[in-house]
């Protein structure tokens, strides 16, 4: 009640002084009225933007990520960085680790790239997302391609299948679509709006439910499109609370890699700085998952050698084992590959071999893990990808953007695939089965790549992209990639709360 009248308020205050609130703000300032002084926060927006000479007329969920991290971060992490060294005694210390390996592909790989194994692997993602859609009640009655050429004219009927063409035009779209049997032609009208913009969302080799009307000579008009989605459902949480710090894309060997960030970042871990509540929370971290890029690597885009602090592949490995050795040895360290770390780039990614990164394996216990991987953390099911197909998920499908990562991980989690589009940047192996497909609901997904910290919540799975410690780069900002590097989102297990720590300053 107390959560609803703050937020009741802090709307209020908005509409006051002449600013408007589109949903997806309103949802944000819902999430964080259970975590922090909405009222403040909205105060020093309505503050800052009264400023600015050309004033906007919406307040959006931007804005709001942005100051509320601000302070998240004076709150939790006092960026005066009070030194704290006395009397720290870390809760997570006194825990046992409860952590298991629910997936890792690196077990698993075989794939030799023949042609067989390719039509193995889509044969494998298909019958995988056949189940998973027909498990939702409105998809039961589906049938085959074949089947539905036998139907009359005029009649509605549903097939699951896979697209393989799309085609806009201003009637509408053209969408090519294939099962294990056969292939069709699909419509999708324009003036259906609803439909078409389902199907303006579709992505190639996307595998969906398609609702359709018979027509003439084997021709279908859409009536709905339905995905595998996950479903609505509360998720596991921790009986201990414990924290789980989210990282990833450490560049370690760039000359922006932030080293006296992440520096910052150990020392907050053993309570050497911060205030008591930031000590605190410091205490309960158990946990430390970083999500691919290591290292930086070499030659791994246009004129990198100039951007690179250590030009050579075993030594940025050694920079970083020097950083890891210091995490203290009571929290469990889970890592999984890169795009831009020594391992093959194509999916899924074996783990770090031990030939290039043997001072990381030597520096302390970690958990070395493919890309992905599924963990269970006390009982919180976690699936970690490094994310490299975000970038194919935010040039292909419209409304997407870089500034924003969790739109386009809970656009994969409604594919349930983590890489869905073959043949656009993101490699993909042919092993016999596909790795990529989403069969388990996570209770969080994580992932990185983009160099965007940012979370939400979508179905009761938390989405958190955990951001970056690597200044923007040349390459980056011809991109036009805006990262906001240095903040560590900090879960807490038993609630899911996020705690985002802003360690850039």
């Amino acid at each position: 009640m107390e959560q609803d009248l703050e937020l009741r308020s802090a709307v209020s205050m908005i509409i006051n002084a002449g600013y408007q609130l589109d949903r997806e703000a309103f949802e944000f300032l819902e999430d964080a009225s259970k975590r922090l002084d909405i009222n403040r926060l909205v105060k020093s927006i309505i503050e800052e933007v009264s400023k600015l000479p050309n004033k906007p007329l919406l307040i959006n969920r931007e804005l709001l990520e942005k100051k509320a991290s601000e302070l998240w971060s004076s709150e939790a992490a006092q960026k005066s960085m009070v030194t704290g060294k006395t009397g720290f005694q870390p809760f997570a210390k006194e825990v046992e680790a409860d952590l298991t390996v629910l997936e890792d592909p690196a077990e698993k790989l075989s794939g030799t790239g023949s042609l067989n194994e390719y039509i193995e692997y889509f044969k494998d993602r298909f019958k995988k997302l056949s189940r998973i859609l027909n498990r939702r009640v409105d998809v039961r009655n589906a049938v085959t391609i074949v089947e539905a050429f036998k139907a009359p004219v005029k009649s509605e009927v549903k097939i699951i299948c896979m697209v393989t063409e799309k085609r806009e035009s201003s009637r509408g779209i053209f969408i090519q679509v294939e099962d294990l049997e056969a292939n069709a032609t699909i419509f999708v009208p324009s003036n259906n709006h609803e439909v078409f913009r389902k199907g303006q969302r579709l992505v190639l080799d996307q595998v969906v439910c398609f609702s359709i009307v018979k027509g003439e000579r084997n021709f279908f008009i859409a009536k709905d499109i339905l995905l595998p989605d996950i479903p609505m459902r509360k998720p596991n949480l921790s009986p201990t609370p414990v924290y789980a710090a989210l990282l990833s894309d450490l560049h370690v060997g760039s000359s922006v890699f932030m080293r006296r960030s992440f520096k910052a970042f150990l020392s907050w871990l053993k309570g050497e700085i911060g205030n008591s509540h930031a000590r605190e929370t410091a205490g309960h971290v158990k946990y430390i998952i970083i999500a691919g890029d290591i290292v930086d690597g070499v030659g791994i885009y246009p004129q990198q050698i100039t951007e690179l602090e250590i030009k050579d592949i075993y030594k940025q490995y050694q920079a970083a084992a020097e950083l890891i050795s210091q995490i203290p040895d009571y929290i469990e360290v889970i890592m999984i590959p890169g795009n831009h770390d020594a391992v093959r780039r194509a999916l899924p990614q074996p783990a770090l071999p031990k030939e290039y990164a043997e001072p990381l394996y030597e520096s302390r216990e970690i958990h070395s893990l493919g890309n992905p991987a599924y963990v269970s953390l006390n009982g919180v099911n976690v699936l970690v990808s490094h994310g490299r197909s975000l970038d194919d998920i935010i040039s292909n499908v419209p409304g997407m953007s870089f500034q924003k990562p969790d739109d386009a991980m809970k656009f994969l989690l409604q594919c349930r695939h983590l890489s869905p589009i073959y043949g656009a940047r993101t490699l993909i192996a042919p092993e016999k089965r596909d790795c990529l497909v989403i069969e388990n609901t996570p209770d969080i997904y994580h992932a990185g790549h983009v160099h965007r910290m940012s979370f939400s919540n979508y179905r009761g799975t938390l989405i958190v992209n955990s951001g970056a410690w690597q200044g923007q780069t040349e390459y980056q900002r011809e991109m036009g990639h805006n990262p906001n590097p240095g903040i560590a989102p900090i879960v807490n297990l038993q609630t899911l709360e996020v705690i985002p720590i802003d360690f850039s300053s």
